[in-house]
């Protein structure tokens, strides 16, 4: 969907920075079909009360995050193919320039109250180890200065990064290296967020 000279750019800055943000990443059109997708799922009430931890030490803590989610799934939302097969160019496209070996990615959508956060973390476990790149795409319609929410990145020279949740902006970043928190947001605030894996996934409900 993007020509080569834009993927190596974007390789080059996540290799060499840890983190890229990329705007305008996806069609307005696309945009348009995952917002009326994520309202379908807000309207029957398919989202769940996001935890932390995986497997036995799973568990709600609303100190530590606010948010709500739904995991996708390719079979069932066919309705996001087309961000299904992007995923999938990502992949591949990492695999040739990075050589990273990743096989597999797993999605939720993800909805954030006015209230909401989550405190900084780096998104990887010690029982499963396999998420690589965390991926990030915005679905805020409409998103001004004040409305909180911004995902800040924390820099080891101590020049962290906020980056404001744009709709249709995305960030791809190193999930073992790059730590982060959600400020406190003041208005709903939506993203697609999900891992490219160097394993399938098979318990991605189950965590954070």
């Amino acid at each position: 969907m993007f020509s080569e000279d834009q993927w190596i750019d974007w390789v080059d800055r996540l290799a060499q920075d840890d983190y890229t943000i990329i705007d305008d990443f996806i069609s307005e059109s696309l945009y348009q079909d995952i917002r009326a997708f994520l309202r379908r799922q807000q309207e029957e009430e398919e989202f769940a009360k996001a935890g932390i931890g995986t497997m036995g030490d799973y568990q709600i803590k609303t100190s530590v995050r606010g948010d709500f989610v739904y995991w996708l799934d390719t079979k069932r939302d066919q309705e996001l193919t087309p961000f299904f097969e992007l995923a999938q160019e990502m992949i591949a496209t990492l695999n040739r320039y990075c050589y990273l070996s990743l096989s597999g990615s797993e999605f939720h959508l993800a909805y954030y109250p006015p209230g909401a956060f989550y405190h900084r973390h780096l998104d990887q476990f010690r029982e499963r180890n396999n998420r690589l790149i965390s991926v990030v795409l915005y679905l805020n319609e409409g998103w001004q200065p004040g409305d909180g929410g911004e995902l800040k990145i924390f820099r080891p020279d101590g020049n962290d990064v906020l980056c404001e949740p744009l709709a249709r902006r995305c960030i791809l970043f190193k999930s073992d290296v790059v730590e982060h928190e959600v400020l406190l947001t003041h208005t709903d605030r939506y993203s697609l967020t999900g891992w490219l894996l160097y394993q399938p996934a098979s318990l991605g409900y189950l965590l954070a």
